[in-house]
């Protein structure tokens, strides 16, 4: 066929209000090898710190994002990316008075086995 057009992403229901579309990934398509999501977080969601086993790209459309790295802290606007490495200890928030919206790309894709959540607090 030589491609794949996807015209009904899954959605991955999660915690807090925020929303995942996913085109490409493990859900979607069944593949492991790369996860696109779009996703929408709203303002005052968070979730735990994670030291994930692939990387993963986020591409900021919306908004503003905060993202704790090593103990640092970054906010990543819109028009903006960043590309936090395997084995980083990372933990994604929107602390802000509106929605961040964003595209994710994981390589290898997404999954709960991979992602090594803390425990929620």
């Amino acid at each position: 066929m030589g491609y794949k057009h996807q015209t009904n992403p899954i959605q991955v229901p999660v915690p807090g209000g925020k929303t995942i579309a996913e085109h490409f990934g493990i859900p979607s398509t069944g593949s492991s090898e790369v996860s696109i999501a779009y996703m929408v977080a709203p303002a005052g969601w968070g979730e735990p710190f994670q030291k994930p086993k692939f990387d993963e790209w986020t591409l900021m459309v919306r908004g503003k994002q905060q993202i704790e790295i090593n103990g640092e802290n970054l906010i990543l606007s819109a028009g903006e990316s960043l590309l936090v490495e395997k084995g980083t200890n990372v933990r994604y928030s929107n602390p802000f008075s509106d929605d961040a919206e964003y595209w994710s790309i994981c390589k290898p894709a997404f999954s709960l086995d991979l992602v090594n959540r803390e425990p929620e607090t």
